[in-house]
Parts: structure tokens; C-alpha cells; sequence
């Protein structure tokens, strides 16, 4: 079964897609599977966060073409406690007015695109999201004042020119 999933990866990765980090993903068992699993199988995280009771959060995160981020919480023993897709509406919830720039990182994973907008004075994070009832990519945007805290949250469509 293995080798008929690395196959299949494999054949996906010529085609450009990353359809196998969520075989991966489904076999990481918290409490189970070890740091170093994860690490061989998806490689280095995109950022290693320490926190304060010992563990450490990594972000495997698919944007800005993916719709999905994953933090893998590993303790202080090296196994798996959490593997968490953070791009969900309950965390988009959790986004509140006031957060600074490093607290959404660690709830949302990177973004995939960031701007800035000169006339309002403020930066915007867009995280590509899945919504299936959309033809066109729909995006979780986070509107940062010039000190760097969310003064609101919205989406938007990415209409393609026909």
C-alpha cells in the first residue's frame, strides 16, 4: 500500500500538485507519530514556533496555490500532540481586532499574498481559501493598521477575465 502511495505522489508531483502532503497528513496519529515522521515525510516546516510549556508548532502550509495550513504541535519527548488545519472559519473567527501581525501568523500560517495600500496607510494578508460553491479563488483577507494590528478582516473574490 505504501509503494502503490508513493507511486501515485510521485505521478502527482510531475503534474505539479501536493494531492500527497493530505496522505501524509492522515497518517500523522498525535500521540503516536513522532517529529521525526513528520520531518521525513514533509520536510522542514516553513517556521518553527518554541512555545512556553516545552512544544514546538510547526506550519506546513499549501499556499498561496493550496487552500490548506497545518500546524504540527510536537512535546518536549518529540511525539505528535496536534495537527491542526488552520484555515477554517472557526479560526477566521478568532481574528479580532487589535491582534498584532505575529499572533495572526501563528493562528493562520503564511499568507499566501501580502500588500500595501499607500492612500489608507494599511497592510493587507490574503490566505487563499476553499469554498466550493465559488468558480472563481475566494480569499480571507486581514486589513493591519501602520502599528501592525488587524483593524478588520473580509473576503474577496479573484475574478479571471473571460
Amino acid at each position: 500500500m505504501k509503494k502503490l502511495l508513493s507511486l501515485l505522489c510521485g505521478v502527482l508531483g510531475l503534474f505539479g500538485l501536493s494531492a500527497c502532503d493530505q496522505f501524509v497528513i492522515e497518517d500523522l496519529r498525535p500521540g503516536v507519530s513522532t517529529g521525526f515522521e513528520v520531518r521525513d515525510k514533509l520536510g522542514p516546516p516553513g517556521i518553527e514556533w518554541r512555545n512556553d510549556d516545552g512544544s514546538v508548532t510547526w506550519e506546513y502550509t499549501q499556499q498561496p496555490q493550496g487552500t490548506t495550513c497545518y500546524l504540527i504541535t510536537v512535546d518536549g519527548n518529540n511525539v505528535v500532540q496536534k495537527v491542526e488545519q488552520v484555515l477554517t472559519e472557526a479560526q477566521f473567527a478568532r481574528v479580532q481586532p487589535g491582534l498584532s501581525q505575529d499572533q495572526v501568523r501563528r493562528l493562520l500560517g503564511k499568507p499566501a499574498k501580502t500588500q500595501f495600500f499607500q492612500l489608507k496607510n494599511e497592510t493587507v494578508w490574503d490566505w487563499l481559501i476553499d469554498n466550493q460553491n465559488a468558480a472563481e479563488p475566494v480569499y480571507f483577507n486581514v486589513y493591519f493598521n501602520p502599528q501592525g494590528q488587524v483593524v478588520r478582516t473580509g473576503r474577496d473574490i479573484e475574478y479571471k477575465g473571460r
